[in-house]
């Protein structure tokens, strides 16, 4: 059974109308796909704008109560996806992290995940819908809302992908891949069709931006490939984007624990 994780950031979600385009997205892998994961990020500069009303209430604020505070962005791009998807006649379920079983060492505002038990979003992809989850986010062991850092979604993206063996994870940018430099500020930068997972580091650690090291990390250990795609492009026809991966065969893992020493 063929199974897809998609992860949007917050520049896909970043005004209302955009969701519906998401949604369109969604549909279309789903011809495909017959399970589909969504992970998504808060909508646009949400999750800035909560910690600057935090810091206008305290300035150094207690990260137990941020991540309380913060992990709200996410659970209202989650509800509107579900909702948009909804207007298109698809069956859509929305879960914070703690419910799709998002377990992470108890570090607030910088968390680890240490263990996924998918077994919610496995019920409801059997029963036929599209799971849409809250990146950055889960839960410790000690029952407190945690979240990952920056990045974070696209850590959970990847920990999702491996815990329910997605045959790949797809990551929807506002840039058509990965390039050598910034192609909004380098023309001549270069875009790569393909990259080895260490070599997409190697770029990671040089400055950019385009995935956190720590999701690829994870994607390296498990072999699980990683499309990096145009949010804007997405639906043409043509081969676009860059892969990262190997050519090696994916490795067996097991659904829980998924990770030694946290990711």
């Amino acid at each position: 059974m063929a199974k897809l994780v998609m992860k949007f950031g917050g520049a896909s979600l970043c005004k209302p109308e955009l969701f519906s385009h998401v949604a369109d997205l969604i549909v279309d892998r789903h011809k495909t796909y017959e399970d589909i994961v969504v992970v998504v990020s808060a909508m646009g500069d949400t999750t800035n704008q909560l910690l600057k009303l935090a810091k206008e209430v305290h300035p150094e604020p207690p990260t137990r109560e941020l991540d309380m505070m913060v992990s709200v962005g996410e659970r209202i791009s989650i509800a509107l996806l579900a909702m948009a998807l909804a207007l298109k006649g698809k069956e859509a379920i929305s879960l914070t992290g703690s419910q799709s079983g998002i377990l992470t060492t108890h570090q607030h505002s910088d968390a680890k995940i240490v263990e996924v038990r998918p077994s919610r979003i496995l019920k409801h992809l059997k029963e036929g819908r599209i799971v849409i989850v809250a990146g950055f986010q889960g839960v410790s062991a000690q029952g407190e809302i945690t979240t990952l850092g920056r990045g974070g979604s696209d850590t959970s993206a990847v920990a999702l992908g491996v815990a329910l063996g997605a045959d790949k994870v797809e990551f929807f940018k506002d840039v058509d891949g990965v390039y050598s430099e910034d192609p909004k500020k380098a023309l001549d930068a270069t875009k790569f069709s393909f990259l080895p997972y260490q070599e997409a580091l190697d770029i990671i650690r040089k400055g950019a931006k385009i995935l956190h090291a720590r999701s690829v990390e994870l994607a390296e250990k498990n072999k699980i490939p990683l499309h990096v795609l145009s949010f804007h492009k997405a639906l043409d026809p043509l081969p676009q984007g860059t892969w990262i991966g190997s050519d090696g065969p994916k490795e067996d893992f097991c659904i829980a624990p998924v990770y030694e020493g946290g990711m």
